[in-house]
């Protein structure tokens, strides 16, 4: 009995001096994170949880209301970027391109990108990775019932998780970021 008492305590032990060792290596790292990024890690970690995809839990979903046409979507989105100085820059019929290939009528998909050269300048000055994230695209969905949804990714994860941007990058971004919601959201309610 004295034995198994001691390999637990010599068990107990090591895990807390590991667990210290992490503390110590990870915490500087850490520190230089943005603040936000316990909330955006926590965000995705619970949508990851109760869907168990990562995709579902990286992007923003917001369902078009019932008797608005694509056209309708698309129009008010385009609306909303001017009013926001947001420039769309094109759109990926990709529907269209599935029925060339196969010959047979799908669902709608499109793809609709969007760009503020400026935002694009700072975060290639910032770091050329970030080019993947460019331009903005938003997706209009139609799921196999019929139903519209516009798709894009939660920039979040972007902004917030890692090491803090650099203030001025972080400002366009957040803007960017909001641009974007905002053309979701009125897009998917027809507005103009």
């Amino acid at each position: 009995m004295k034995i198994v008492r001691n390999l637990l305590a010599v068990i107990g032990f090591l895990t807390l001096v590991g667990i210290g060792v992490l503390a110590w290596r990870v915490a500087p790292i850490l520190g230089e994170f943005d603040p936000e990024y316990p909330r955006v890690y926590g965000e995705f970690a619970s949508r990851l949880l109760s869907t168990g995809d990562p995709g579902v839990a990286m992007m923003w979903a917001i369902p078009v209301e019932e008797g608005l046409s694509p056209d309708d979507v698309i129009e008010s989105m385009k609306s909303i970027a001017v009013s926001r100085n947001l420039l769309f820059v094109g759109e990926s019929p990709f529907y269209k391109q599935i029925e060339a290939i196969t010959g047979e009528s799908y669902r709608y998909v499109n793809f609709l990108s969007f760009c503020d050269a400026r935002v694009g300048r700072q975060m290639l000055e910032y770091r050329n990775e970030y080019s993947g994230f460019m331009p903005c695209r938003i997706a209009l969905v139609e799921d196999k019932e019929g139903r519209l949804t516009l798709y894009s990714m939660n920039l979040d994860m972007m902004i917030h998780g890692g090491r803090e941007l650099p203030e001025e990058l972080k400002t366009s971004s957040l803007k960017v970021r909001d641009t974007i919601r905002a053309i979701m959201e009125g897009g998917a309610a027809g507005e103009l």
